[in-house]
């Protein structure tokens, strides 16, 4: 239902996700780039490490289509994917507001991927320091599987797509939207910490966020 403002809607949510970003993956990019071996270019290995954390946000979206493509029957179709939309929706405005600062309820959601991350991580440190090209998108690929409340709001929307290509594809989006932030952190770490922490940086990003849900649960009543 409405594709076109699925792949706006996570596009957006993983742009304006920056603020939050700088929190959650912020503390990881920057350690990453201070790691990285001198004798290959710093851009060169900041882009594959992001290339193999959207890799996983695209395996993520795969999955979880392929999940609802698997469970739905065609004629129930319709009405399951509206619910997951709708849900989707509502979870996005939560997140709109916890980027905001005004309500934390959303954090809790990453409390879900705690005990899949206490497996991973032991695997990403055994990859640091980073010493090769291969080395820098294996950790990007472990990186993409961090508990995050942005990435699994995003999840939502791939499980209602349908399919597995479609879920792929919305995650995707949503990995392109997370793109200038963390490319930028990786290089830029420092300035972009301080400016994407301030208040009213969070607080415009948040509503913007809140905003899009909103209108996105008005497209679906208008459609019902």
């Amino acid at each position: 239902m409405f594709p076109e403002i699925n792949y706006l809607t996570l596009f957006v949510l993983g742009f304006f996700g920056g603020t939050h970003c700088v929190g959650m993956c912020g503390g990881l990019s920057s350690a990453f780039a201070l790691q990285l071996p001198l004798h290959i270019p710093r851009i060169l290995l900041i882009t594959l490490l992001n290339i193999g954390r959207i890799s996983s946000y695209i395996a993520i979206g795969a999955l979880m289509g392929a999940l609802s493509q698997l469970g739905l029957a065609l004629d129930e179709a319709r009405s399951a994917q509206l619910i997951l939309h709708v849900a989707a929706n509502i979870l996005l405005l939560l997140m709109g507001l916890y980027l905001a600062g005004v309500w934390a309820l959303a954090a809790k959601v990453e409390l879900l991927g705690k005990p899949v991350w206490r497996k991973i991580n032991p695997l990403l440190n055994k990859l640091l320091p980073i010493q090769s090209v291969s080395g820098c998108l294996w950790v990007g690929v472990l990186w993409g599987w961090l508990p995050c409340g942005l990435v699994y709001n995003a999840s939502l929307y791939a499980l209602g797509s349908g399919s597995a290509a479609q879920g792929g594809l919305l995650m995707l989006a949503f990995g392109l939207g997370t793109l200038p932030n963390l490319l930028a952190m990786g290089v830029f770490a420092a300035q972009l910490r301080v400016f994407l922490q301030h208040k009213w940086v969070r607080l415009v990003a948040g509503l913007l966020v809140c905003g899009w849900a909103i209108g996105s649960l008005w497209q679906i009543v208008q459609a019902a």
